[in-house]
């Protein structure tokens, strides 16, 4: 199982929509609650957000390579969701 990573800010409404269709998508398929996605926020982990070369949030990588950055949809989601399988 590959990991992903989701940057978002708490005030973010892209980031807020992307947690919406995450958890329809674990209401639709179970077997994605086991993927192992870590959400840091940006202003909360400086840190560990400032090791990435992102712009917008939600930003989400895979294995260390960015997958999408910025608002993203439900169908997105689900291609990341299968390709962390």
């Amino acid at each position: 199982m590959k990991e992903i990573k989701m940057f978002v800010t708490s005030w973010c409404p892209y980031c807020q929509k992307a947690r919406l269709f995450m958890e329809e998508l674990y209401e639709e398929n179970p077997n994605y609650r086991n993927l192992k996605i870590q959400i840091i926020d940006e202003e909360l982990e400086t840190e560990v957000a400032n090791q990435y070369d992102y712009y917008y949030v939600p930003t989400f990588y895979l294995e260390g390579t960015k997958f999408n950055e910025g608002a993203i949809g439900k169908e997105k989601i689900k291609e990341l969701f299968e390709a962390a399988k």
